[in-house]
């Protein structure tokens, strides 16, 4: 008789479920790419203050437009002879902070009413109409009409793009407390007596935690290219501050000229959110309790 043996490490009690989530990170090579990139893109803007070769403001009118691999300048000038790998690292530096705020802000406003339209019938339609007025509008049109009407700078930039991301951070977080909302364990709580702010807090948030951390890595990217619009239209972060958005509203006009100038940042964004949006997929992927089985 054949007697078929099972490793150690995966019938062992202590594997818990967060390990085998980093471990099926390890095991996806998108994943492991993905977060060395994003790991390296933010200790760069973490640290721009020190590493960045040339200050933002610092200008050499006798390097305009000196193209990558000049001596003093590895990406080459813009328009007025600013070091463009500076003002990347400082670019970089503010689409993650706006990117950050944003998703915090919409978090924040965004879970506890989708826990509350998910849990309490009452409350689920008046939720749902304010979720519908917001989503009538463009995820984009909506950010740019709230950034012309707050003024133009980073934080009301942030909080922009954060009120227009909270219709779907509701739609997300309703529909995973209606599901957990109908298993066992939610069911005996109540039944032993718990208040409903009880059971939210110890019940069904902290099982919704991986939906929450999976929409906040979907909704970094979309914050990411909408900070980069709003300030390419002259409503987001304002000069001298440099904006990735910014450098490429103003390298267009020079395009012919020095496509380097707006071809890197550019390039700088898509790198972001595609990091961004694959890391999300390896998570969600992870966070799957179906891999379990």
């Amino acid at each position: 008789m054949t007697i078929l043996t099972v490793p150690e490490a995966e019938t062992s009690p202590s594997l818990t479920r967060r390990t085998r989530v980093f471990r099926r990170l390890r095991r996806n090579p998108l994943a492991v790419i993905s977060f060395v990139i994003l790991a390296i893109a933010v200790l760069v803007a973490l640290l721009a203050p020190w590493i960045a070769p040339h200050s933002v403001e610092d200008t050499d009118f006798g390097n305009i437009f000196s193209p990558p691999g000049t001596p003093g300048h590895f990406l080459g000038t813009d328009d007025l002879g600013r070091d463009v790998l500076s003002r990347i690292m400082f670019g970089a530096r503010a689409s993650l902070e706006v990117g950050l705020l944003a998703v915090l802000t919409a978090l924040v406003i965004g879970v506890p009413l989708g826990l509350a339209a998910g849990y309490f019938r009452a409350f689920d339609a008046v939720i749902g109409r304010f979720t519908d007025l917001l989503l009538a509008f463009p995820f984009l049109i909506l950010a740019v009409g709230l950034a012309a009407i707050r003024g133009a700078s980073l934080g009301n930039a942030a909080v922009a793009i954060g009120i227009a991301q909270i219709p779907g951070v509701i739609r997300v977080i309703r529909s995973d407390t209606l599901r957990l909302k109908s298993l066992d364990f939610v069911a005996a709580a109540v039944v032993d007596g718990a208040s409903d702010l009880w059971v939210l807090s110890r019940h069904i948030l902290p099982n919704a935690t991986s939906v929450i951390l999976v929409q906040a890595t979907v909704a970094l990217p979309a914050a990411i290219l909408g900070e980069a619009v709003l300030s390419f239209l002259g409503l987001g972060i304002q000069p001298p501050d440099p904006s990735l958005g910014t450098m490429l509203a103003t390298a267009q006009q020079f395009a012919a000229r020095a496509p380097w100038a707006a071809t890197l940042p550019g390039l700088v964004i898509m790198i972001l959110a595609l990091t961004f949006n694959v890391f999300g997929d390896a998570l969600r992927d992870a966070l799957d309790p179906k891999g379990d089985r």
